[in-house]
């Protein structure tokens, strides 16, 4: 294997550092070239005889541009290359059994790129990762960042490395001494405990850097178009809120989801009944997809820009957008991305894109991994979720080396919704259900700690029947939301 393009900088310390040992963490931000630092790494130890092929395992939906990426980089035979999708070794026997005896038959480097997906300790995909890890000497995890959520998240991928780095066999002896747990709450962490320990084990093996330090790039524009929901889109959305408004505690994360999850579907386009049983029936809220104010100000945003991505929330708003794209600007001007396309699908979609196609219109969790999309410098966020881990991943799909224009990046925001609040909670980096929460608490304690409200729930069989509670007043809540 030989390699066409040149390291740069702080790609060549990254190399200079790690090629020393045997196990490593490359913790390089979206951008800053991971892949182009692993190869050079993989090629030190073939030259050296110390491995003879290469395990590489990574989210399923970047396999294609991954490949892509080994082929831009490198010549030669890469027939040394098996690159397996992490989510398959979730429930493959047939995927398990053959990286199995390439273990047991080669000298294998193994690669674990996007660390974050084997993070929980318990799922079948790390317990199959960590069965592989036990037969290769040479290992090396990729990552943006060590965390995600907390110190927890570290134990699963240094397990894979080399369990003595951290000192621990078992999880619960490093939950033992690093984590500290909610009395109350099952599995809530409530404090990390001596993280400067966890530091200086992982710092020989580590090497981090940011894409603001290595790398000159474009600066980001940011900008929020506001539109307003029509007359029947606000009564559903009160309707919703009305509903399961009262079903929200605080202690039981999955209530506040179901508020915002409802609130959300009705902000996109979906008309939504709760049913008794808290099921959500839903149907389109337009039939027509252009009487849509959201695709409107979507259309309107259009017209000032050039080939573009947009990123959905929702498959169905994927496929609306598609379909009135392609009848507004012609038929192949914009082309789609998301779950149910399959891997052939997907890539000759995004040729396509690269080629020819004006619009790119993608789900944010299917193509906010692994894309190099630089040869664009326009995103428009139609929808968002609250999860800022992958609306970064999603920006930095053009924010990267590579790209020489400046990036613009618009959000649609429904005025006076919800939407404003997921915003503002990407803006400062933070989950919007902590925040709900904290919000909830506040004003509990400066404003209603003796206050009891009586409300309407429902019991088993479906009747009203009033409850008293110590809680928000609902106007206050209706403020928040």
């Amino acid at each position: 294997m030989r390699l066409k393009t040149d390291l740069f900088k702080h790609q060549k310390r990254a190399v200079e550092k790690l090629a020393k040992i045997k196990v490593g963490a490359l913790y390089m931000e979206m951008g800053t070239g991971k892949t182009r630092t692993a190869l050079e790494l993989i090629k030190t130890r073939l030259e050296n005889c110390r491995v003879n092929h290469i395990i590489w395992l990574c989210p399923c939906s970047v396999k294609e541009s991954l490949k892509r990426d080994i082929k831009k980089h490198s010549t030669g035979d890469l027939s040394m290359f098996t690159i397996c999708g992490i989510e398959t070794l979730s429930s493959s026997i047939r995927a398990n059994s053959i990286l199995l005896k390439l273990v047991l038959r080669k000298n294998c480097y193994l690669i674990v790129d996007e660390s974050n997906l084997v993070k929980n300790h318990r799922a079948k995909r790390t317990e199959n990762i960590m069965r592989l890890a036990e037969h290769c000497k040479y290992k090396l995890i990729l990552n943006g960042t060590p965390i995600s959520r907390n110190e927890k998240d570290l134990f699963s991928q240094w397990y894979i490395l080399d369990w003595r780095i951290l000192g621990y066999q078992g999880f619960w002896s490093f939950a033992a001494n690093h984590l500290e747990y909610d009395k109350d709450i099952p599995g809530k962490i409530t404090r990390c405990l001596n993280t400067d320990y966890l530091v200086r084990k992982i710092l020989p093996y580590t090497y981090q850097v940011k894409k603001d330090v290595c790398l000159d790039l474009p600066q980001k524009t940011y900008d929020t178009k506001y539109y307003y929901l029509t007359d029947e889109q606000n009564k559903n959305y009160r309707y919703v809120a009305d509903e399961l408004m009262f079903l929200v505690d605080e202690m039981e994360p999955h209530t506040i989801y179901r508020l915002f999850t409802g609130l959300q579907n009705v902000i996109c386009g979906f008309k939504l009944k709760i049913t008794k049983d808290l099921k959500f029936i839903k149907e389109p809220m337009f039939e027509n997809p252009l009487d849509n104010p959201r695709i409107q100000m979507l259309l309107d945003i259009l017209k000032i820009y050039e080939k573009t991505i947009i990123f959905c929330k929702y498959t169905k708003e994927v496929k609306d957008i598609t379909v009135v794209l392609n009848k507004k600007y012609g038929e192949g001007s914009a082309v789609s991305f998301y779950g149910e396309l399959n891997q052939k699908e997907r890539q000759k979609n995004l040729e396509l894109f690269k080629n020819k196609a004006q619009f790119f219109v993608a789900n944010k969790t299917c193509a906010g991994y692994g894309l190099n999309l630089q040869f664009c410098s326009y995103i428009i966020y139609y929808s968002n979720d609250w999860d800022y881990a992958t609306r970064a991943q999603s920006e930095d799909r053009i924010h990267r080396i590579g790209q020489s224009k400046t990036v613009h990046i618009v959000d649609i925001c429904a005025a006076y919704t919800l939407d404003e609040r997921i915003l503002n909670c990407l803006l400062r980096k933070e989950n919007l259900v902590d925040s709900f929460k904290k919000r909830i608490e506040i004003q509990k304690d400066d404003n209603f700690k003796y206050i009891h409200n009586f409300i309407y729930k429902r019991n088993y069989n479906g009747n009203r029947y009033i409850k008293q509670i110590n809680n928000l007043d609902k106007s206050d809540l209706m403020e928040v939301l």
